[in-house]
């Protein structure tokens, strides 16, 4: 089988691989796309400390089963379209010994940590599947992303009582602005581009704000009845967006952090005191957040089409990853679609 890899940043290839064997607790999938993650991108320009070179890259996946090892239980069966979780837990470090396998110290992503998705075959156990009735191979493959940002409203314990403000509109953000919509909350999304926050709009928010051509502080203010957001989720990774968002929640508010600042950031720590402050960081997603996320697209509360930016073929991969690295504002999602 063919596979796709970053051999060294900006440098790309295939491969030629053994087809690989279920074990008996393992289903074979033809893979049918995968997205492409921040991480990805970040990999091909030699800037993700968690990875190695040569690396096969994806973990938005989906695909339809070809095969199921000999202990696979129902409903799993062949023909059968799935998404999945990229993610491994150890079992044994602190956050699993708590049930929040979700960030296991010793997590592996698929195309991060170890070899990812961009085969035309791959091997994954059935305890990662996740199905759906009714949504196509490429709505599939939107869902892993989006259950990023439906943790992050998880983590905040957002609902109908609460003002939300996601700053950020990219895949993540979006899936935060529309998990927070889909729990009744209402969304105030934020970003520096009018497209994104028009995608934003479709996702579920009540209010749009550019930061680059309003006062962000004013109009947080004016939208919340003078108190700030109950809720701000950070999807940027900046600095400056990880101060506003201690300086622009209300008072008992909520912050959660999904993004990585790139450098130090020096906050005004009186705020996080006198406000009292819950802080979260948010990282990958639970299967509880799977569910959910299939169930947001079933109930057709995303705009799924209007957020793939480019699908590429196969043979286009590298040319994709190119593309965004040359000019990311212009990409919310780039999809691979691998079988012709």
């Amino acid at each position: 089988m063919q596979a796709f890899s970053i051999t060294a940043p900006q440098t790309v290839g295939y491969q030629t691989l053994a087809k690989p064997t279920p074990g008996p607790a393992d289903v074979l999938l033809r893979v049918s796309y995968v997205g492409y993650c921040g991480s990805d991108l970040n990999t091909f320009r030699g800037l993700n400390p968690l990875v190695s070179y040569p690396r096969i890259p994806g973990h938005e996946v989906s695909g339809i089963i070809e095969a199921v090892g000999g202990g696979v239980p129902e409903p799993w069966r062949v023909g059968l379209p799935v998404t999945l979780s990229p993610y491994t837990s150890c079992g044994k470090c602190p956050s699993c010994r708590r049930g929040r396998f979700n960030c296991c110290q010793h997590n592996q992503t698929l195309g991060v940590q170890r070899e990812g998705a961009l085969t035309e075959y791959l091997v994954v156990p059935h305890q990662k599947l996740f199905t759906s009735a009714t949504l196509s191979l490429r709505e599939l493959a939107m869902v892993e992303p989006l259950t990023v940002g439906a943790h992050a409203v998880d983590r905040a314990a957002a609902g109908p009582a609460d003002s939300v403000a996601v700053l950020g509109c990219g895949a993540i953000g979006l899936g935060a602005i529309a998990a927070a919509a889909f729990h009744g909350a209402r969304v105030i999304a934020t970003d520096i581009d009018d497209a994104k926050l028009a995608l934003a709009r479709q996702a579920g928010a009540a209010h749009t704000l550019n930061s680059k051509t309003v006062d962000l502080h004013t109009e947080l203010r004016r939208l919340t009845n003078d108190d700030g957001p109950d809720v701000i989720i950070e999807a940027i990774g900046l600095p400056q967006t990880f101060r506003a968002a201690v300086d622009e929640v209300a008072f008992a508010g909520r912050v959660v952090y999904i993004g990585y600042a790139k450098a130090p950031v020096e906050y005004e720590t009186k705020l996080i005191v006198q406000k009292e402050l819950s802080i979260h960081g948010s990282r990958n997603a639970t299967p509880e957040n799977f569910r959910q996320v299939i169930a947001m697209l079933e109930a057709g509360k995303f705009p799924v089409e209007a957020a793939i930016s480019r699908v590429c073929s196969f043979a286009e991969a590298g040319d994709g990853l190119a593309a965004w690295h040359a000019n990311p504002p212009a990409f919310t999602k780039i999809m691979v679609k691998l079988d012709a």
